[in-house]
């Protein structure tokens, strides 16, 4: 193989003084014997520039910088030229390493902020018809954090998306993991969210190579809490002098007696409501997240509910059977309520979900009708719960253990 001869050096053209009496620095390029010239945009006094050394001579502070600014760009094009001779690039000439240097000839590059709005507008758009609401905050939360994650660990606003690697994932992992202090479960589904953006950058070829290459995702199993049926009924019998928390408890009942997860039940209308031949009432309403349609039986406690807030403001204002309040305030009242009943769980919104199905399963219902109820494709999901029960006569049946 023919080696490549390759120099850098840096002249002042004495003739070409500006009104300040100061030459152009360039640049000389030379591969193989052929030469480039490039003007730099710097300049510099005669008097201060050394022709034998090809470098500004250093008594201020201009100077001195003036000859690290040539350094730098003295290494960057001999990088340049190095990964030519790698990528196995043929008949490597001193204008094209000149033209990759200066970004000519070479495809656009774009950022990784730029493509996340750029995603995230479009979750917008189609937010309610291709994505649910809670899909596209998820998204716009995952960009918020992308961007704090850059300007602590980066110190910028943005990088371009070919400086995307492995390490930029380990890295924000670990920030995750610690600035935030995410548990793995949580830092996992961000990164599930930030690997949609990275797979969709390798489809626009703004991407070479997968940065979650090589890398798998899996869950933590995670021990879920639900009510036992003497925690249910001390909840429902618990009077609450405080309206707000009142208000909450008697929505999370309503969910716990219909399995309804936190956006269904806040868009719950009389529409979703019909009535069967033998004169029972039924939610009828295709699930939020999944849009699969669940029939549900109203039981007394949920009607009663129903009933109780028709004339409530807020649902004669929105046409919603229930007021509902946001998920965010939801979460924290209902822990609240649990602190007042004295329950040492930890309980939200999808903790009425799961109170639902291992109810319902305790008490002899199918895991296909449960799932039916749901809204869920197949068994596989609702089979979680059926988990969560197992551990639950396992813990109990070990007290007897001894006898």
């Amino acid at each position: 193989m023919e080696r490549t001869t390759f120099s850098v050096l840096y002249y002042i053209r004495r003739t070409r003084l500006n009104r300040n009496g100061e030459a152009p620095v360039f640049l000389r390029l030379t591969v193989n014997g052929v030469r480039v010239d490039a003007n730099l945009k710097k300049t510099v006094k005669p008097e201060q520039w050394s022709s034998a050394k090809g470098k500004a001579i250093e008594k201020d502070r201009y100077t001195k910088e003036l000859n690290l600014y040539l350094d730098s760009v003295k290494l960057r094009i001999m990088k340049i030229q190095r990964d030519m001779e790698v990528d196995g690039e043929e008949n490597i000439t001193a204008q094209k390493v000149l033209d990759r240097y200066l970004g000519k000839g070479l495809p656009e590059r774009h950022t990784l902020v730029e493509l996340f709005e750029q995603h995230n507008e479009k979750c917008r758009k189609l937010s309610g018809i291709d994505y649910a609401p809670a899909t596209v905050q998820r998204y716009e939360t995952c960009l918020k954090h992308i961007k704090q994650f850059l300007k602590k660990e980066y110190n910028k606003e943005d990088i371009y998306l070919d400086e995307v690697n492995r390490q930029f994932i380990e890295d924000l992992e670990f920030w995750y993991k610690t600035e935030k202090e995410c548990s793995h479960n949580t830092t996992t589904k961000y990164l599930k969210n930030f690997k949609k953006i990275t797979r969709l950058a390798i489809s626009k070829e703004w991407l070479k190579s997968d940065p979650f290459r090589e890398i798998r995702f899996h869950l933590d199993d995670v021990e879920r809490d639900f009510l036992e049926s003497h925690e249910l009924k001390i909840l429902i019998e618990k009077t609450i002098d405080i309206p707000r928390l009142a208000q909450i408890r008697d929505i999370f009942v309503f969910c716990c007696f219909t399995g309804l997860a936190f956006s269904d039940v806040k868009q719950l209308t009389s529409a979703h409501i019909s009535i069967d031949i033998n004169g029972k009432k039924w939610i009828r309403k295709a699930r939020q997240k999944t849009k699969n349609m669940c029939n549900i039986p109203l039981m007394d406690v949920p009607l009663q509910l129903i009933e109780k807030y028709k004339d409530h403001p807020d649902c004669i204002i929105k046409g919603t059977l229930l007021p509902v309040l946001s998920n965010q305030k939801m979460n924290a009242y209902i822990k609240e309520i649990g602190i007042i009943c004295g329950f040492n769980k930890s309980l939200s919104t999808h903790t009425a979900s799961i109170q639902f199905a291992t109810y319902t399963l305790a008490n002899g219902v199918s895991i296909e009708s449960i799932a039916k109820m749901l809204g869920h494709s197949n068994t596989k999901m609702t089979r979680i719960y059926a988990k969560v029960l197992d551990s639950t006569i396992m813990k109990e049946m070990s007290r007897i253990e001894s006898f």
